[in-house]
């Protein structure tokens, strides 16, 4: 379930075995845990601890270093609002020098994604069944097509008041495409480009995106399936790290405020061992290929 790591420095030097065993446990569906890696804050970022910034339509304060674009905040005003920015662009840094170090793999791949700041209490959060991040889900994105590629996360947590950031972990993910594949309708012809040409979609929804989205909608909708599934709670405590890719981990936040995240894309072709993919293990499943 976790691969613990030691590092107390977001650029340390890891040994190849480490990297090696680390990329291993990751693509087999572990979650790297690093429980003394710590982001700390500068004086005047600390006043960013605090729900009155994050605009409530959002469930994120979400920025995109590349871009550098801020959302989903509110009441910032113009220094605020610059100084946001470079508290997320530093630790999308900080994100992007620990992946380099511990997983050189996937150097020169990984396309950087964005990065978002969660200052709300999880379990105060009212949504639909489809938004809420306290069911068992693996991810998949509506809007935002990821075509078969890996998302790699990068979380960390930054409560300053000595609260756990608790998960649900579920079963593996060839038991959850198992139990519902079956469920699943081909998409119809067309369907994809009537999404793209309506603005529905940020990109194609490929047949690949097409299951992943729908599994993820099903696991959230199944109350039968939400208590009785295979799970166990994980905590995550202030002061700690952890690496997971959670379009492969069946995966519910259930508690805890003030999280950090960094996601990344990955291609499958740039895995240590590809087969482990959800895009395989659905081609695998469905016999036929899911990208085109």
């Amino acid at each position: 379930m976790l691969f613990p790591i030691a590092a107390k420095d977001w650029n340390t030097a890891f040994a190849p075995d480490i990297q090696t065993k680390a990329t291993q446990r990751l693509e087999n569906g572990q979650i790297l845990f690093l429980p003394e890696l710590a982001f700390s804050l500068l004086q005047d970022e600390k006043h960013f601890l605090s729900t009155q910034h994050a605009d409530p339509k959002t469930k994120n304060i979400s920025y995109h270093a590349e871009r550098d674009k801020l959302w989903g905040v509110q009441r910032l005003t113009d220094s605020e609002h610059a100084q946001l920015k470079a508290f997320l662009s530093r630790y999308s840094h900080y994100a992007n020098c620990l992946i380099k170090q511990l997983l050189p793999h996937y150097t020169g791949h990984l396309v950087m994604a964005r990065t978002s700041f969660r200052p709300i209490q999880v379990s105060d959060r009212k949504s639909s069944y489809r938004k809420d991040d306290k069911r068992l889900h693996v991810d998949a994105f509506p809007s935002a097509p990821n075509q078969g590629k890996r998302i790699l996360r990068v979380f960390c947590n930054i409560n300053p008041n000595g609260e756990d950031r608790i998960w649900r972990v579920g079963e593996p993910f060839e038991k959850v495409a198992d139990r519902f594949l079956p469920e699943i309708k081909k998409p119809w012809q067309g369907y994809a480009r009537l999404l793209r040409l309506l603005k529905i979609t940020k990109s194609y929804r490929t047949p690949y995106d097409h299951y992943m989205l729908n599994m993820h909608d099903k696991m959230k909708a199944d109350d039968d399936y939400q208590r009785k599934a295979n799970q166990q709670e994980v905590r995550f405590p202030p002061g700690s790290a952890w690496i997971v890719q959670t379009d492969h981990v069946s995966h519910a936040a259930m508690q805890g405020q003030y999280v950090l995240e960094q996601t990344f894309y990955l291609p499958v072709e740039a895995m240590q061992d590809p087969a482990l993919s959800p895009l395989k293990v659905l081609e695998k499943r469905l016999s036929r290929p899911l990208i085109y």
